[in-house]
Formats: C-alpha cells, sequence, structure tokens
C-alpha cells in the first residue's frame, strides 16, 4: 500500500492518467491525495472530476480556489473568467451529483504527520486551531445555505486573521488563507496580489510557509498552488504545484519515502491570459 500527493491537476486529464500508470497506481492499495484545483484552465475538467469521485475512498481531495470557483459560478455568485474552461462541468447531465461531491470535499486533511491543504496557513494557527477553522467553512459550503455562503466568497478583505471575526468576513479570511495565499507577514497579514517566486516578496512578507513563529511546523504541509515557486520539497514542506498546466510537469510524492514522480504535460494555458 502507498499514498501519493499529486500536484495541481487543472483539469489536465491526460498528464493525470499518465501519471497514474507512471506510479503503477492500483486502487485496491494505493491512496491518492489531490492538492486541490483538479478543474479550470486545462482541457477536461469534466473527465478529471468524473475520475476522481470515481475512486471514492481511495483519494482525498481539498478544495483549490479554482474548485471554489466553479461551485461559484455554477450557483450564479461569480462570473466566469476569459481563461475559464468549465463549460463542458456545467452543462454536463451529472452536473449536480459532481457539483455535490466537489462542496462537500474538506478545505484541509490531516493524518498523522501530515497536513495537507491548497495554499497554506497563516503562523498563528497550529493543525487543531487550522482544523477547527477548516470545519467552519466545511460546514458552511455543505449546509442548505451553501449559496449564501459563496456569493459573500470574493474580496481580499479583510487582509488580517483575528479570531475575534465573525460572519463572512471570518469565513473569507480562512478560505483566502488555506485556497489563495502565498505571502504573508509574521503577524498574520495576507498579500493576495503577488503571484511570483518568494523572491518578489513584498517589504515585511514572507512565503507563507518561511513566516517566522509559523505554528503549524510541527507537521510536514503538503500545498500546491504556486506554480511559479515550482516544486519545493524539504522536511516541513512538499510544494507540488509544477505547473502541469503551463507546460511543466505533474508531480507526485509517495508519502512511505518521498520519492518523486513527473509526467511532463503539454502547455494548455499561456502565462498571463
Amino acid at each position: 500500500m502507498a499514498t501519493y500527493a499529486i500536484g495541481d491537476v487543472q483539469g489536465c486529464l491526460g498528464a493525470l492518467r499518465r501519471l497514474l500508470d507512471t506510479l503503477g497506481y492500483d486502487s485496491s492499495r494505493d491512496r491518492l491525495w489531490f492538492v486541490g484545483d483538479l478543474v479550470n484552465r486545462g482541457p477536461d475538467s469534466l473527465g478529471t472530476l468524473r475520475l476522481v469521485k470515481s475512486l471514492g475512498e481511495g483519494a482525498v481531495t481539498v478544495l483549490g480556489n479554482h474548485d471554489f470557483h466553479l461551485l461559484a459560478v455554477a450557483a450564479g455568485c461569480a462570473k466566469k473568467h476569459r481563461s475559464d474552461t468549465l463549460d463542458a462541468a456545467l452543462a454536463a447531465p451529472d452536473r449536480e451529483e459532481l457539483l455535490d461531491w466537489l462542496r462537500r470535499r474538506p478545505l484541509l486533511h490531516v493524518e498523522g504527520n501530515w497536513a495537507m491543504v491548497h495554499a497554506g496557513l497563516v503562523p498563528q494557527w497550529d493543525l487543531a486551531t487550522a482544523q477547527s477553522l477548516a470545519h467552519e467553512v466545511e460546514d458552511a459550503l455543505r449546509g442548505a445555505d451553501w449559496r449564501d455562503f459563496l456569493a459573500t466568497l470574493y474580496g481580499d478583505t479583510p487582509d488580517s486573521w483575528s479570531q475575534s471575526l465573525r460572519g463572512a468576513d471570518r469565513l473569507r479570511v480562512i478560505v483566502n488563507a488555506m485556497a489563495r495565499m502565498r505571502f504573508c507577514t509574521a503577524g498574520g497579514r495576507i498579500e493576495l496580489r503577488t503571484k511570483s517566486e518568494t523572491a518578489a516578496a513584498p517589504p515585511g512578507y514572507f512565503p507563507w510557509f518561511d513566516a517566522p513563529g509559523r505554528a503549524s511546523r510541527d507537521h510536514t504541509l503538503i500545498c500546491g498552488h504556486w506554480s511559479t515557486l515550482g516544486l519545493k520539497l524539504r522536511p516541513d514542506l512538499l510544494a507540488l504545484d509544477s505547473g502541469c498546466v503551463w507546460g511543466g510537469s505533474l508531480s507526485a510524492v509517495r508519502l512511505e519515502d518521498r520519492k518523486l514522480f513527473q509526467v511532463p504535460c503539454e502547455q494548455c494555458q499561456i502565462p498571463g491570459k
């Protein structure tokens, strides 16, 4: 039995199938962990959703910003972007079944000494706190008023975490950190505009995983989201977005021995478009 953590697929179904072949994946014994962003920008978001859903308990998927975007567009809470490739998923005969499955995925997955999140955690959050906050978002997304929750999701403010936050502001900051963040301050202020490599950090900001005093350092964090960071493997971090949709690679790490597996990907999107 092996567990493989897999980077951002973003609708690149062909690359995912090639990666599973490279892994020698056996659904009867192996498990797959997906870091989020199953959909969008690549050519087959619908097929990717269907495949991962079909894996049942053999796959764990956390929600990424593109997954939230699909749910928000489907709920009428957001407009499609020019570069979106979601039409087939939105028009599929099994659309509602797939969307219901997607909105019941976790925001954070913790197992043993591993913790998987799409983007990151602010430095004040230890894993117990982060799990509790993730559950708040999951409850809102799985509840009867999930469309109302998605209608309040978009926005970059508040830009700092505080335990005193309530309502939509509180949930928005949690989602922005776990699904969108790249840089933050030691005090937990989130910066969402900069998408470049770590050297481009604004003054006073750090890559979230290098923020001083990060309380989650007792776990190894698995994440994606940051294609310009590229693959980054170190004892406390597996950053697995190796730019599949931009013509890079789709990456997987076998957690038992940290062996890396990669397959090359055709370019599906032009950077900046």
